[in-house]
């Protein structure tokens, strides 16, 4: 079942309006771009502290990044040409006082005052581990690297669907290694993201899935993705009427970023990469679609993982 991401169903949109009456989402005046109350905030902190007890027995290397990373380092990501349709770009203004007054002048008209702004070196990010590639270039360690990441990222699709917003959190699992370690690593984070997912009362299927690409290459790589078994969704039926909502993905990425990234394992081969992530802010609408949004009536057991009890 697919549907138009901005015509969202008749459940998602009452679901957004009950989110917005009471008090839990606040509306950004552009689709897709939203506000989180203080409540919803901590149910993203509950599942971020039940996510990292999952992967705590991998003792990995924390690193945080900001939504910003070099216009240089994206375009060597290839996510332009599957993904030309979310980019999102920074500009800024470079002039100086000369140039300052036509600026000020064209927004107190009302004109477009964009035209005095120039493209920045920098880009939004797309997905939470892109900033990681760049500074793992070189050689590692003999036991390969862990990385726990959690990075907001951006996708330009602005829609009514609450699960859809533009702007929003990644918290992943990045392993770099052998080819070896790497799918081990996707392997075993299907099970244990469906487990995570399982305890906390969002029953969910590990769907072996593609990502949405786009342009005229688009069905050879969703084939070939799926052909390679390479990525695989935790996905929610929550409504009848709606398609099933993906809440995080674990994927093996093979060679892809760290031949772009020159990044090899300490016996000088070239490294593969895998990664397990949750967006979460669907993980907390997932709860509060599932269990209402009275988080004080959720069952004993979800509220004790979370923190809540």
């Amino acid at each position: 079942m697919t549907y138009d991401p901005k015509t969202p169903p008749d459940s998602l949109r009452a679901f957004r309006q009950r989110l917005i009456d009471e008090g839990w989402m606040l509306p950004g005046g552009v689709p897709g771009i939203v506000g989180w109350s203080g409540a919803f905030e901590r149910i993203v902190e509950g599942f971020e502290a039940a996510q990292a007890r999952c992967g705590a027995w991998q003792r990995a290397e924390v690193l945080r990044f900001p939504p910003l990373f070099p216009r240089a380092d994206y375009a060597r990501t290839g996510h332009l040409r599957k993904f030309p349709n979310q980019v999102g770009a920074v500009e800024t203004f470079e002039g100086g006082p000369a140039e300052t007054p036509a600026l000020l002048d064209a927004f107190d008209r009302g004109d477009d005052w964009s035209r005095y702004l120039g493209t920045a070196d920098m880009m939004l990010v797309p997905a939470a581990c892109y900033p990681l590639y760049a500074t793992a270039r070189g050689t590692l360690p003999a036991d390969g690297r862990t990385v726990d990441i959690r990075t907001p990222v951006f996708r330009h699709e602005p829609s009514d669907d609450p699960f859809r917003v533009q702007c929003f959190r990644q918290r992943e699992y990045v392993r770099l290694g052998t080819p070896e370690q790497a799918l081990a690593h996707r392997d075993h984070w299907v099970d244990a993201g469906r487990a995570l997912l399982g305890s906390i009362g969002l029953e969910c299927e590990a769907t072996l899935a593609s990502d949405p690409f786009f342009g005229s290459g688009a069905r050879l790589l969703r084939a070939s993705q799926l052909e390679q078994a390479l990525k695989f969704e935790f996905t929610v039926t929550l409504w009848p009427d709606c398609a099933p909502v993906s809440l995080g993905s674990s994927n093996l990425h093979l060679d892809h970023f760290t031949t772009t990234f020159d990044v090899r394992c300490a016996d000088g081969a070239r490294a593969h990469s895998a990664c397990c992530g949750f967006g979460l802010e669907r993980v907390a609408l997932a709860l509060l679609a599932t269990h209402g949004t009275d988080p004080s009536r959720w069952p004993d057991k979800v509220r004790a993982q979370l923190g809540m009890a």
